[in-house]
């Protein structure tokens, strides 16, 4: 790889891992790209070759197994690419160093990736009426789980007046994590962001709807790139504006990835990740006088006793019993649907062999 190519990919976020996944298909031929926006079958590829619009190939088509076996914002993709069209094919995606996933919406037990290889997690959470400790537990779950980094941005500083106080709330649930405290339109606060965003750093920005990402990736670009829209009247909420993930590069600097605002916070495998957010609770549980304490009217119960001397909130405790639970539940969903993917695998090899045979057992 040549070292001008090195250091445009080493901005996009390559990086000595990605390259040792890669160097079997480099002796091959192949080049690299970045999915930058996924479409519906179709991937705009940040590569060597500038901009490129591809589809993934048609053996990668066959053997994926569900949605989180095709390309996502954020992923390494091997190609081939075809100039002339200003295309390529997808044969491939590298190994990911992260994953921010949750359960797709539906009824059935899919992984839908939201953003890959990404470093930092900017958790946008907006000072006015979509302030929610539960829901910023929620969202700390997933991204305690995917590998990356969490930062939270209280955003939108100019429309609140116990600013300490809500600091102070999110404190509470997010022991040790960074909390930095915005406002995108008095330009409050945001140089403090510029230590995550050094060249080869990938940060996602990730919350609910109107909280002010698109503002504040456009305030970090120095130009509005990102469709905005102003805030309603009546109860500070924004309008969702970004429709699509898209990974942008920023100049001088790393990439960001912006994401739409999300309806649903259903979680993905995220066992790890409870574990991670309420790690309080988990420590007072290693206390209790059982192992298998329940913490519910055991003797010596360090979680209860907690709750009664008021050191422990019921509201945290209740919200990581619930999240406990949804972890298990989808946990148990997916076992489930692996066993029925790997079934209906056998049974079209059987049905392949037998056909190929002339109906012979």
């Amino acid at each position: 790889m040549k070292g001008a190519v090195k250091m445009m990919l080493e901005q996009l976020g390559w990086k000595p891992f990605f390259a040792d996944h890669f160097a079997a298909y480099l002796s091959e031929g192949y080049s690299v790209g970045r999915i930058a926006v996924e479409h519906k079958n179709m991937y705009r590829i940040y590569s060597e070759y500038g901009d490129l619009l591809a589809e993934v190939s048609g053996k990668m088509h066959y053997t994926a197994a569900g949605t989180q076996d095709y390309p996502a914002v954020g992923d390494w993709v091997v190609i081939s690419p075809r100039l002339e069209e200003k295309r390529a094919t997808i044969h491939a995606i590298l190994p990911r160093l992260s994953k921010f996933s949750r359960k797709a919406a539906g009824k059935r037990a899919d992984e839908q990736v939201v953003a890959a290889n990404v470093d930092t997690v900017f958790l946008v959470t907006a000072l006015n009426h979509d302030f929610n400790p539960r829901r910023i537990e929620r969202y700390l779950t997933l991204i305690w789980n995917s590998g990356s980094s969490p930062v939270i941005i209280l955003s939108k500083a100019d429309l609140c007046d116990d600013i300490a106080e809500k600091v102070a709330e999110v404190e509470n649930v997010a022991y040790g994590i960074p909390i930095h405290v915005i406002s995108a339109v008095q330009e409050e606060g945001i140089d403090e962001l510029e230590k995550y965003l050094r060249v080869g750093q990938t940060v996602a920005f990730i919350g609910s709807s109107g909280v002010g990402k698109s503002t504040l990736i456009n305030r970090i670009l120095g130009e509005e790139r990102l469709k905005t829209r102003e805030i309603r009247q009546g109860d500070d909420r924004g309008k969702h504006t970004t429709t699509h993930r898209e990974l942008i590069v920023l100049p001088e600097s790393g990439v960001v990835i912006d994401t739409p605002g999300m309806r649903e916070i259903q979680l993905w495998d995220a066992s790890e990740g409870v574990s991670e957010t309420f790690n309080d609770i988990e420590e007072l549980a290693l206390q209790c006088k059982f192992r298998d304490c329940q913490h519910n009217s055991e003797p010596g119960c360090a979680v209860r006793k907690a709750l009664e001397e008021g050191t422990l909130a019921k509201d945290r405790f209740d919200s990581y019993l619930k999240l406990q639970k949804e972890a298990e539940f989808v946990e148990m969903r997916a076992s489930m649907s692996l066993n029925a993917i790997e079934r209906a695998k056998w049974k079209e090899i059987t049905k392949y062999v037998k056909n190929k045979n002339g109906g012979i057992r």
